[in-house]
Order: structure tokens, then C-alpha cells, then sequence
């Protein structure tokens, strides 16, 4: 069985809205490419190392559309090799609508996202989920994920949408890898997915010390 690994990028208040640009979600969010501002060689090398041994693309209808205008026009430019990764190996989209699946490898998920979502793990060695905070949030809920690359910036936005929305279920992850910070004051956190749901104690217990 494969993993499936979700990249994401937050700020400080956890808000997964739009890093990319002003007109990556517009909707009554005016912080758009909040990110960019923020970025340095230091996160680009983690984000890079980040995709290393990906065999798939599992991606939301936003953001599938962004990258589908994008990607097949970059090869031979500056960003040469993550547009041969991502122009060679199959894209997968979760969407209930109707996506223009001209970029090529391109396939729509069925209604049953969890079935179809364990079906690609089984197909893939390593799944990798850009972005598509809607559906990243499905897949926490369900803990239909093995791996979180997550980059918290140092900024609070105080509006936008959460990467940990109201229905987030109990949750053990590990940390993999210790954090790493960029010049920018980004920290890299990298977990995986642990068994079990959250203990609970007593700080005041004698063992405790307190």
C-alpha cells in the first residue's frame, strides 16, 4: 500500500487560504498570495525534497484548474522540473462538477471519495495533495493520509479558511523529522499519521512533579 502525502501551507492562526495568489480563491478573502512574501531558497529546497519519489497527484477542482493553466506551458523554463514531474506522472481530481481534463493523465474521481481514495493508494507508491484545502480537510477527517508536510508561516491573518476545520476528528500524529526554520522564520513540520486518538492526564498527578 502507498502513502498519501499532503503538502500544506499555513499562517500562525492556521488559515490554508490562497498562499499562492490574489486570484487563487477571491471569494470575500482578501489576503490572496499570502505566501509569496515569505518564501526563500531555504523553503523551496524543502519544498522540493518534499515531492521527491511522487508517482501521483491527488488535487481539488480549484486547485487542479490553477495547475492545469500552468504546468504544460513551463517545461524548458525556469521551473523545468516540477513541470516534468507533474506534466509525466497521472493526476487525479476530486470534483462533483465537471473539470476539463485535457491536461494529459488527467482522471476524475467517483462520488465515493474515500473508496476512490484507497483505491489510489493501492495503485500508487507516493500520492502527493497540493493544496485543495476542501479536500485535505475530507481527508483528515477520514485519516485518509500517511504523511503531513505542514510550513507555518509568521504571519496571523484572522480571517480564512482553516487547514483544521470545525469537523477535525481526534488525531495522533508524529513528528518525523525535526522542525526546520528558513531565514524567513518558516517552520517545516513533518508528521505522519500515528494510531489511536489523544491521551489524556493530570498535570497535578503526584508522578507529575506539580
Amino acid at each position: 500500500m502507498g502513502l498519501v502525502h499532503i503538502a500544506m501551507f499555513a499562517t500562525l492562526d492556521l488559515v490554508g487560504q490562497a498562499p499562492g495568489g490574489p486570484d487563487e480563491d477571491p471569494e470575500g478573502f482578501p489576503f490572496g498570495g499570502w505566501q509569496a512574501p515569505l518564501l526563500d531558497e531555504v523553503a523551496g529546497a524543502q519544498i522540493g525534497a518534499a515531492y521527491e519519489g511522487t508517482d501521483a497527484l491527488l488535487l481539488g477542482r480549484r486547485t487542479y484548474d490553477i495547475f492545469a493553466g500552468y504546468w504544460p506551458h513551463q517545461e524548458g523554463g525556469q521551473d523545468d522540473e516540477f513541470a516534468a514531474l507533474f506534466n509525466r506522472i497521472p493526476k487525479y481530481v476530486a470534483s462533483r462538477g465537471n473539470p476539463d481534463l485535457s491536461w494529459a493523465g488527467s482522471t476524475q474521481l467517483g462520488p465515493d471519495l474515500p473508496a476512490a481514495v484507497r483505491e489510489i493508494r493501492d495503485r500508487h507508491e507516493h500520492v502527493k495533495v497540493v493544496g485543495s484545502l476542501n479536500l485535505v480537510q475530507t481527508l483528515l477527517r477520514e485519516k485518509l493520509f500517511d504523511r503531513l508536510d505542514l510550513w507555518v508561516h509568521p504571519i496571523v491573518l484572522g480571517v480564512g479558511k482553516k487547514v483544521f476545520d470545525d469537523g477535525a476528528v481526534p488525531t495522533n500524529l508524529t513528528l518525523r523529522t525535526p522542525p526546520a526554520a528558513t531565514p524567513a522564520g518558516t517552520v517545516h513540520l513533518h508528521y505522519a499519521l500515528a494510531p489511536g486518538t489523544p491521551a489524556t492526564g493530570d498535570m497535578s498527578a503526584p508522578d507529575r512533579g506539580v
